[in-house]
């Protein structure tokens, strides 16, 4: 079973997404004074198509990662830029928040379901 089937759909494997995204934005905040490191993210939109067309969200995670290019390079070759991350990382959290809500409907509607409701 590929990671987008199943009784949550697309959901399950979109919060996994989210998830690894936070993750590796999270490391881009935490490493904003680490010279030469190299801000990552992940594009959600492609990762979650080629997770849809099969791949696993490992894989997919995998093909979408791209290093950030800054606006304003930093002297010690870092590429964090603190505002940025912290930006993408609060609009991912509340996308993640969003896609986790939507499948706590759908296992509440499971479980009504299951005790005839």
């Amino acid at each position: 079973m590929a990671d987008g089937n199943g009784i949550f759909g697309i959901h399950g494997t979109a919060l996994r997404l989210r998830s690894q995204r936070l993750e590796m934005l999270a490391s881009n905040i935490a490493n904003a004074a680490t010279p030469n490191y190299k801000a990552r993210d992940i594009d959600f939109e492609k990762a979650l198509a080629l997770a849809s067309n099969g791949r696993t969200a490992a894989d997919a995670v995998d093909a979408a990662v791209a290093y950030r290019v800054p606006v304003t390079p930093s002297l010690d070759g870092n590429t964090v830029e603190l505002s940025t991350e912290q930006t993408l990382f609060a609009e991912n959290a509340v996308q993640y928040r969003t896609t986790l809500s939507f499948l706590e409907g759908r296992i509440n509607t499971l479980k009504r379901a299951l005790k005839g409701e």
